[in-house]
C-alpha cells in the first residue's frame, strides 16, 4: 500500500498520509485544521450548491474553519455541536455518535440557546469528510429535536460508500483502503 493519496480539489494538490484506523482498513487522513488556503478556496465552492438556508451547523472540531468560511461568505452566524456538556449550556440537547475515525461512542451537545436559534429554520449540516455519514446523522438528529428543518448536508469530501449518496453536496472523493 502507497504511503500516501494524492487528491487535486478546487485546483489545489494536497498529499494525505495513508492511516489505519481499523484492522483492515486505512484512510486517506484529510485534516483541515490550519489549511486556511483549502479552506477558503472550497468554502465558496459548497455556497454555490447550497440551497437557501437561515442556519449552519457543524460538529466539533475538524468542520470548524470550514464552516467558519461558509458563514463568512453568507454573512450569517455559525452553530457548533460540542463533544461534551459545558457548564455554560442551558438545557442541552444530546445525541450519540460513533465516527470512523474515533472509533468509539462520542456525544454532541447542542446548547439550549443554540437551539433556539435554529427552530422552524432552514438548516445546513457541514463537515469536512463523510464516509459513513454518523456524524451527519447524529447532527440532523440534534436539529430536528431543536425544531429545525435539515434541507443540506454539505462536505468537502466524501469517501467509501458516501461517495454513492445523493443526499450530501460534495466536492470531491477518498477511497477507502481495505486489505
Amino acid at each position: 500500500m502507497p504511503e500516501f493519496y494524492s487528491l487535486e480539489i478546487c485546483g489545489l494538490k494536497r498529499e494525505l498520509p495513508i492511516i489505519e484506523v481499523a484492522p483492515g482498513l486505512s484512510i486517506a487522513s484529510f485534516v483541515i485544521l490550519g489549511d486556511t488556503e483549502l479552506v477558503t478556496t472550497v468554502a465558496p465552492e459548497i455556497v454555490k450548491r447550497l440551497p437557501e438556508v437561515d442556519a449552519i451547523i457543524s460538529a466539533e472540531a475538524k468542520g470548524i474553519p470550514l464552516v467558519h468560511e461558509i458563514s463568512r461568505l453568507l454573512g450569517m452566524n455559525y452553530i457548533v455541536a460540542r463533544k461534551s456538556i459545558k457548564p455554560y449550556m442551558e438545557s442541552p440537547i444530546v445525541d450519540e455518535v460513533e465516527s470512523i475515525t474515533t472509533q468509539k461512542k462520542q456525544i454532541l451537545v447542542l446548547n439550549g440557546k443554540d437551539a433556539e436559534k435554529i427552530k422552524g429554520k432552514r438548516v445546513a449540516l457541514i463537515d469536512d469528510v463523510v464516509s459513513t455519514g454518523s456524524s451527519l446523522e447524529a447532527l440532523e438528529r440534534l436539529v430536528k429535536k431543536a425544531g429545525g428543518n435539515v434541507v443540506a448536508k454539505a462536505a468537502i469530501l466524501a469517501e467509501g460508500q458516501a461517495t454513492r449518496r445523493k443526499d450530501i453536496i460534495f466536492l470531491g472523493e477518498l477511497p477507502l483502503f481495505e486489505y
